[in-house]
């Protein structure tokens, strides 16, 4: 075998065990700070030092991301604080709003002018969210082209502004602006969101800056609405040394925080701001119009189609009637069996009555529910009956026969509608 032979053979050999190159489908979530033609954005706040006309040498800077406000807008009226070292407070507090901002402003003047897309991010703490979207807006005074975000840095209401809130503040910005910020969070509470995300709808769909220093999110990215990111955070100083970091432009110290866009310099000025919602993705689990779920079958539901009876009690209904009349027939035996021992017990208007419409009973005949029942069934009319007796006689002959009983026995009021 020739060295050339063998050499060749050894490449293939090494080739086939090295790990083959991400898909497309993943090279977004692993190292995409590799690929020379991904657009990298950078974010910094007033105590970072930089250097702008050295950042826009690197042909992938294409924007910068600036602290704009932070939580409930600074007191403007000091002097009515009584305390004198709250006073003081208050006075610094102003100060450093008033350098801030200056600042700010001076920074967009000369990143746009050399070119850059430029945005601002809130701090958002807890408070107003409301004040604090007016606030921000009135600090940065951000113009139609400029992305606005919102930094909820942690999923903890009493330090940061709680998603609940973020959700008003986004709102206020939507109705104050007409678009919408950006969400800048880290992977837990991306995750949190995404999981409960019809319980943010607002806040689930915002384009999402994720905050994450490894090299691979794939397994762990928040993929609810979102199945991409805007923006990943992918260095800051939590993660960059003097000597050693995933990503470094040129005039910037190792405090500044790097980003990566899921698309070129080119595509990423034409995305910018990222001010519109992402389509909304339904959970697997939520149930399709027209569906129900399953119930047990000793549960009955109300809907809008014709309700659930459960008519299975019904199958009992005509033994239930028929023993309800035995014991009602046999009662009334028993009463009659009685009636000589107890007269005093027999109504008087019951025996007048059974006296005018029925036949007497012969004397020593026993008086049965058979023999009331025969005699009601002839009645007796009489010229001066009122028509009620006519009614009476008409419900009775109903009861005992419905058969033999006609409506015609029955006085013409009582077939009025």
């Amino acid at each position: 075998m020739t060295i050339r032979a063998q050499v060749f053979i050894l490449a293939a050999i090494v080739t086939a065990l090295l790990p083959s190159a991400p898909s497309r489908a993943d090279s977004q979530f692993q190292t995409p700070w590799s690929n020379q033609n991904r657009a990298i954005v950078l974010d910094g706040y007033e105590h970072n030092s930089f250097n702008l006309p050295e950042i826009i040498k690197d042909p992938r800077v294409a924007a910068f991301i600036h602290k704009g406000s932070d939580g409930m807008p600074a007191n403007y009226h000091c002097n009515r604080i009584a305390d004198v070292k709250d006073q003081e407070i208050c006075r610094r507090i102003w100060r450093n709003y008033a350098v801030s901002r200056e600042l700010y402003q001076t920074r967009r003047a000369l990143a746009k002018a050399l070119g850059l897309k430029w945005g601002s991010y809130h701090l958002a703490r807890p408070g107003n969210p409301i004040e604090q979207a007016n606030h921000f807006i009135d600090y940065a005074e951000p113009t139609s082209d400029e992305l606005m975000a919102l930094d909820i840095e942690d999923n903890d209401p009493t330090r940061f502004m709680s998603l609940q809130d973020g959700q008003i503040f986004a709102e206020q910005i939507k109705l104050r602006t007409g678009r919408y910020p950006v969400l800048y969070t880290n992977g837990t509470t991306a995750k949190y969101i995404a999981d409960h995300r019809l319980e943010f709808p607002i806040l689930s769909r915002l384009p999402l800056w994720y905050a994450r220093y490894e090299t691979d999110i794939a397994p762990h990215f928040p993929k609810g609405n979102w199945q991409d990111y805007a923006l990943w955070q992918f260095a800051s100083q939590s993660n960059c040394t003097k000597m050693r970091c995933p990503y470094r432009p040129n005039g910037t110290n190792r405090d500044i925080d790097v980003n990566i866009a899921d698309m070129t310099v080119t595509q990423l000025k034409q995305a910018w701001p990222f001010d519109n919602l992402i389509p909304a993705v339904v959970p697997d689990d939520m149930p399709r119009p027209g569906e129900r779920p399953s119930l047990p079958d000793d549960i009955l539901m109300a809907s809008m189609e014709p309700p659930l009876v459960d008519y299975r009690q019904l199958l009992h209904a005509p033994r239930m009637l028929a023993l309800a009349a035995e014991r009602w027939l046999a009662d009334a035996q028993d009463v009659l069996d009685h009636v000589d021992e107890t007269p005093e017990a027999i109504d008087t208007l019951l025996t007048a009555s059974i006296a005018r419409s029925a036949n007497k009973p012969q004397s020593g005949e026993k008086l049965t529910v058979e023999a009331i029942r025969t005699s009601l069934q002839l009645p007796i009319f009489t010229g001066g009956d009122h028509p009620d007796s006519h009614l009476i006689t008409g419900l009775i002959s109903f009861c005992f026969d419905n058969t033999k009983a006609t409506i015609g026995h029955w006085p013409a009021y009582a077939m009025q509608h």
